[in-house]
């Protein structure tokens, strides 16, 4: 067969400075050969990943094609080995700093071959802060904490302090992970920095304790803190009962070696909570009916009542201090497990090094909803605005930047805080704000609400507390704790006669509430103990109109919008640590603190204040008499008649922080 004739393409080319002899015409000049070997130099200030990451599948392709996944099990000091993971950015050119993750939760997919997936989108989005760092290049490098998953030693829960000099505890295995990290993974800068959400959260706070030289920078986000006094687990003594069941069911498991595998599966997977747990009895019937003694940390819930040395030595914020790397920690205003923790973590770090760089972000999320979603909405209660997207591009990846990689940038504020109500981003140099003062709405007759003490002699209100027949902390029925109960509408409740309501007018102009909450609550009680629950409500005026767009159909008329809650324990209404009984019948002052707000209650709406004393089945259900709840059995639960005295000598209330705008002085 004869070739097909190749027409050549001509080729003209613009010869500069070139002399051609007697008029004639050059010969064009051939096209010089397409050279090979690496693409062009990319700038050190260039993004690693030059295309947009937009979706799951982008981020795991952006992944993929730029990073190269290694395995390591480092030794720590006593000898245990941690396994870790690294992901390297594929350019030998460029140093890069190390962003640290650790973690009980599993660091899969194992394998150096397995790569996280848009599959899996759980596993996904816990890879990084957000994909703006896959996108800038980091090193990322995750780890099973001690005892956990693939790693060796032996696990324990929010772990103390290391007793003596030489044992181990998470600040050493922080210092010692980073420190072989520094010396061993390629291409990085010797600079690290750590994060980390919720259980990682408390992990990456503990990196901050005595810290390793390269530790520059440290991100304690919704971490655990205090699980007695204020996150997961208790309230302020209250035992948080379905979060703790669901969640050691499956996480407190033994692991008697090394593994690969998790299995996450709940009791009350398709069943309603409140009948699930209702039906269970006491707490005491959940080892007999349910757990069958297996669960260690269960085990150790059930015999530490009280904040005894178990707890005090679970309490991790008296060692923040000294810090060294700057502190960013984030919470989220609508967080049902560690809002308190976030809230407190910066407190301590606060108060302990007042010359570091220490600052708070709050913003209107659920428990990692900063990291996971859009944060557009709160159930019912939209924004106007995706505050995450904010967040991650204009808060979080500055901090990392500037501290890890030199970039250029001013410092951030005391406090990144978001204000619900008129939805607006604030950037303080305080928290709470300065201008900020302490006031008390006071309980009236006739469920009156008001900024003036009550002046009479004679004054309560009553009602009955039947532990069989508890107030649901939410009028959706689910088979776990729905998150949405944080902002959800109370009207379910308010119209409950175990509850007691209290209310202002309508308010004639924006009142702001910036900071803590403190109830004060002179209460009398047919029984020897009781709970007392405190709502702050946010009620819309009857013409209030619909969000849009609407994803859960809600009608805002009318709407009772939770702000915040708490719950007290009455018995620890003195002390913590040597709970005691309610005399019967004998006014008894119960003073607690609920975590702060930041929120502003419109013109036309009402500020509404609720009092109950069961909150089922978020919290277990107490049987209003003086025994060991964890012990009590069916027939030491009974009812008792609770009443809330609002007098001029014991006068009820809720004292706030206000920021802005007056609080009605006139019931």
């Amino acid at each position: 067969m004869t070739a097909p004739m190749v027409r050549t393409p001509v080729i003209l080319f613009a010869l500069a400075s070139t002399t051609l002899a007697c008029g004639a015409s050059a010969a064009p000049r051939p096209p010089e050969p397409r050279k090979s070997g690496p693409p062009p130099v990319r700038s050190a200030d260039e993004p690693l990943v030059r295309y947009p990451i937009e979706t799951d599948a982008d981020l795991a392709r952006a992944i993929r094609e730029h990073y190269t996944k290694y395995e390591y099990r480092i030794p720590m000091r006593d000898g245990a080995r941690l396994f870790t993971v690294a992901y390297v950015p594929k350019d030998p050119l460029h140093t890069y700093p190390i962003l640290l993750t650790r973690t009980p939760y599993s660091v899969a997919p194992y394998g150096v071959d397995a790569y996280p997936s848009e599959k899996n989108p759980r596993v996904l989005r816990r890879f990084a802060p957000s994909s703006h760092f896959v996108k800038e290049g980091y090193i990322f490098v995750h780890q099973d904490v001690r005892g956990r998953m693939m790693s060796e030693g032996t696990f324990v829960d929010v772990r103390p302090a290391a007793a003596k000099k030489g044992d181990v505890d998470e600040s050493t295995d922080a210092y010692d992970t980073i420190d072989w990290l520094v010396k061993n993974v390629p291409n990085n800068n010797g600079k690290v920095g750590v994060w980390g959400i919720s259980y990682p959260g408390f992990y990456a706070a503990q990196s901050a304790i005595d810290a390793h030289p390269a530790l520059e920078a440290v991100s304690p986000q919704a971490p655990v803190t205090d699980w007695f006094l204020g996150d997961d687990f208790h309230h302020n003594g209250a035992f948080f009962l379905a979060d703790a069941f669901n969640f050691h069911a499956n996480f407190g498991k033994p692991r008697p070696e090394p593994t690969k595998k998790s299995e996450w599966k709940r009791e009350t997977e398709g069943l309603d909570i409140y009948d699930f747990f209702l039906a269970m009895g006491p707490v005491s019937n959940a080892n007999e009916r349910h757990l069958k003694g297996e669960i260690p940390f269960w085990n150790d819930l059930m015999a530490h009542p009280t904040r005894d040395d178990f707890w005090k030595a679970r309490d991790p914020r008296p060692r923040y201090r000294d810090a060294k790397p700057a502190v960013m920690t984030v919470g989220g205003w609508f967080d049902a497990e560690d809002l308190w923790g976030a809230l407190e973590t910066y407190r301590a770090f606060e108060r302990q090094n007042p010359r570091n760089e220490n600052v708070i972000v709050m913003g209107p999320w659920r428990h990692g909803g900063w990291a996971r979603d859009d944060g557009d909405r709160h159930g019912d209660i939209s924004f106007g605005q995706k505050t995450s997207l904010f967040y991650r591009e204009h808060i979080e990846l500055p901090f990392f930047q500037r501290h890890l990689k030199g970039k250029k940038g001013p410092p951030p504020p005391e406090a990144w805080m978001f204000e619900t109500g008129t939805n607006t981003w604030h950037a303080l140099s305080t928290w709470p704000p300065a201008g900020a003062k302490q006031a008390t709405l006071y309980f009236h007759p006739q469920g009156k609400l008001a900024a003036v003490a009550p002046t009479t002699a004679e004054g309560e209100d009553a009602y009955i507390s039947d532990p069989n027949k508890p107030v649901p902390y939410r009028a959706k029925p689910g088979d776990s704790i729905d998150a949405s109960y944080m902002s959800d509408d109370q009207r379910f409740a308010a119209r409950r006669p175990d509850v007691l309501v209290y209310a202002t007018g309508e308010l004639d102009a924006d009142v702001t509430l910036a900071g803590p909450l403190e109830a004060s609550l002179w209460v009398s009680t047919t029984g020897t103990d009781a709970d007392f629950v405190v709502k702050l409500v946010d009620v819309w005026p009857a013409d209030a109109p619909e969000p849009d767009p609407n994803p859960t159909g809600v009608h805002m008329a009318g709407y009772q919008q939770l702000v915040r809650a708490e719950v007290m324990r009455g018995r620890f209404r003195s002390s913590f640590e040597r709970p005691e009984p309610f005399e019967p019948n004998t006014p008894t002052l119960v003073r607690f603190t609920l975590p702060d707000v930041f929120h502003t209650f419109r013109p036309g709406h009402r500020i509404m204040v609720q009092v109950q004393s069961s909150w089922f089945p978020l919290v277990d259900r107490n049987p209003q008499k003086f025994v060991d709840i964890h012990r009590a059995t069916e027939a030491d639960f009974t009812v008792a008649t609770h009443r809330v005295h609002r007098t001029q000598k014991h006068p009820s209330g809720l004292k706030v922080t206000l920021w802005r705008g007056t609080l009605p002085a006139s019931p």
